[in-house]
């Protein structure tokens, strides 16, 4: 199973941004899914999951920003940015574990002040 991630991109504060995870198999076969972000010299963190019943749980730094879903006949789950501020600046990296773990190539998300 292969993760493709993309709609990353430059974006004033206050702006918005959707990022898409599209799986190359059935999302079905995840326990869960997930966004982390790695910002330049940081750790690698974890922003969003959304488990296969629907239960999502949030960093406290997004929470009332950002919102995971999932779109299953596109074997897809979406991260829909809100408000955007310049410390979101990372590479976001879809996720996906399934007895064992699955990485998405980075996408790149910038936001300037």
């Amino acid at each position: 199973v292969q993760l493709q991630a993309s709609g990353g991109g430059l974006v004033q504060a206050g702006g918005s941004l959707r990022l898409s995870c599209a799986a190359s198999g059935s999302i079905f076969m995840f326990t869960y899914m997930a966004w982390y972000r790695q910002a330049p010299g940081k750790q690698r963190e974890p922003v969003a999951r959304i488990s296969s019943n629907d239960i999502t749980d949030y960093a406290e730094s997004v929470k009332g920003r950002f919102t995971i879903s999932r779109d299953n006949p596109k074997d897809t789950v979406l991260l829909q940015m809100n408000s955007l501020k310049p410390e979101d600046t990372a590479v976001y990296y879809c996720f996906a574990r399934a007895g064992r773990n699955y990485w998405g190539q980075g996408t790149q998300v910038t936001v300037s002040s």
